[in-house]
């Protein structure tokens, strides 16, 4: 893990996107419980092969595909708590892996991030979308430093807390974390609208939360509409001085009833959309859920420009 000291974000610009919807493609099965962590088994070289496509297209920070991976989680599935700190390892590794062979021909800096998702990602039944968990705080602290643990002696940069939807859990994760200083994290929410997370809190008390604590790098926003995204970015700069990350899904709905998405994605629109992200003062911009290599290929490119000066 890189020491908190050395990490200096402001040559992180673009994100990667979806890890699901590339494997996918690809032919790997991922409509179990565990999602794309199945694949870190089944298949890791798919994983890689992913990692890769998004280096590619211009990404500067990969995000392992360790989001569902939980000892607790995989107790529900009857495997052995030893198989989710493999895993979690493991992602690291792979994504390690894709950026060492594309690194004697990129002058940028490649940034790896071990992606956790919230303590609803593990209990199956969608809990990460609003919160409302049947644990008390001290089993919340308990769940992330568990999966923390393991991660401090890889070669991760740092640690990615991803669709985070209460303020409560927030607080959870900062405490795990001063079990664990020498990790450093990003903290993203999960958001209902432009102005508060998906339990109701506003954004702007976990940005203040936030602002305070040493070992959060960065503050953002995931899993989220776009529409709803330079609002969120307002109100973040209005209470935080942390660089501000941004990564939100494609543009299409999910359908709950039919288990399916709907609308559609235009990876061109997605780059306007990232420039003005930019503009209302995001750090880095990637894409989540049903994002590709296109968007993130768009993103560079809006990044680019802004940084060139272009109108």
């Amino acid at each position: 893990m890189t020491p908190i000291e050395q990490l200096d974000l402001a040559s992180l610009r673009v994100i990667d996107g979806a890890m699901a919807t590339e494997l996918e493609q690809r032919g790997c099965d991922i409509s179990g419980p565990l999602w794309s962590a199945r694949v870190i088994e089944n298949s890791p070289s798919s994983i890689e092969a992913v990692h890769a496509s998004y280096l590619d297209a211009g990404a500067d920070c990969l995000l392992t595909a360790s989001y569902q991976v939980s000892s607790a989680g995989y107790a529900e599935l009857g495997l052995p708590a030893v198989n989710a700190t493999d895993d979690l390892i493991r992602s690291v590794k792979l994504a390690r892996d894709a950026r060492d062979k594309v690194a004697y021909c990129s002058q940028r800096r490649i940034w790896i991030a071990a992606s956790l998702g919230p303590y609803g990602a593990a209990l199956h039944n969608g809990a990460e979308y609003h919160g409302n968990y049947a644990c008390t705080f001290d089993e919340l602290v308990q769940f992330h430093a568990a999966r923390l643990a393991p991660l401090v002696s890889t070669s991760a940069d740092l640690v990615a807390f991803e669709t985070i939807p209460s303020l409560e859990e927030a607080c959870a994760i900062v405490t795990a974390l001063r079990q664990s200083p020498q990790i450093a994290a990003w903290i993203s929410f999960s958001c209902r609208d432009g102005r508060t997370v998906n339990h109701g809190e506003p954004i702007a008390d976990c940005g203040a939360l936030l602002d305070l604590e040493p070992q959060i790098v960065a503050v953002g926003v995931n899993c989220t509409a776009p529409q709803w995204i330079t609002p969120l970015i307002s109100e973040l700069k209005s209470v935080t001085r942390k660089p501000i990350v941004v990564y939100p899904n494609s543009g299409e709905q999910w359908d709950a009833e039919h288990r399916s998405w709907r609308g559609e994605s235009d990876p061109g629109e997605f780059g306007a959309w990232a420039r003005e992200w930019f503009a209302a003062g995001a750090q880095a911009v990637g894409g989540c859920c049903r994002t590709g290599p296109e968007h993130i290929r768009a993103i560079r490119a809006a990044a680019g420009s802004m940084t060139s000066g272009a109108a």
